[in-house]
């Protein structure tokens, strides 16, 4: 099932902190908000999509670990893109860098920029343009990154800050080039 869109605005203005707030009051559900202020309200995945979004997460978590070179986020955490739009990827990492220049409130609400690496996973009830949109939507945001990852027709989709989409056709690993040095994903874990 593809996301729902509700247009809230003719009755109410979903302030970032009306919206943080939204979010905080019903934790059992997973919003977005798009740039336009409409608000999206995301299903939850099925139990083989979350078995592999937490294998990646592991995958990237002991890398980050091993390197020390930012700060790792899983699904349920939002990013406040500066296009006002509040998304929140499969996977994201930030350098510590731009971690450690936000106030201890930034750091607590949703995160207030765009992740340098994001991980969209295209699970069974996702369309792909939706997906490809948000894709673009991060990069267009600041994003250097991104890969959407297709099982449905074992593709991945490379997103580069600069550079037109590639399309990957059942890769055995992905890199994480220079925005993550030395960072592989065995797409073993995936496929």
């Amino acid at each position: 099932m593809d996301a729902i869109t509700l247009d809230l605005k003719s009755v109410i203005q979903l302030t970032d902190d009306k919206f943080y707030q939204l979010c905080q009051n019903n934790p059992e559900v997973k919003f977005e908000r798009n740039a336009k202020g409409e608000l999206v309200i995301m299903s939850p995945t099925g139990g083989g999509t979350g078995k592999r979004n937490f294998d990646i997460n592991i995958e990237l978590g002991i890398w980050n670990r091993q390197k020390k070179l930012g700060v790792c986020f899983d699904s349920s955490t939002g990013f406040r893109l500066p296009n006002g739009a509040n998304r929140s990827p499969d996977v994201a990492w930030i350098p510590w860098e731009k971690w450690n220049n936000l106030t201890s409130e930034q750091q607590e609400k949703f995160v207030p920029l765009s992740p340098d690496f994001v991980i969209e996973l295209r699970s069974t009830s996702d369309t792909l343009n939706p997906l490809q949109e948000k894709m673009q939507e991060y990069l267009d945001n600041g994003t250097r990154l991104g890969w959407l990852i297709n099982r449905q027709d074992k593709q991945v989709e490379i997103y580069r800050q600069g550079n037109v989409k590639e399309i990957l056709d059942n890769p055995n690993y992905l890199s994480g080039e220079d925005i993550l040095p030395e960072f592989t994903l065995n797409m073993a874990l995936i496929w």
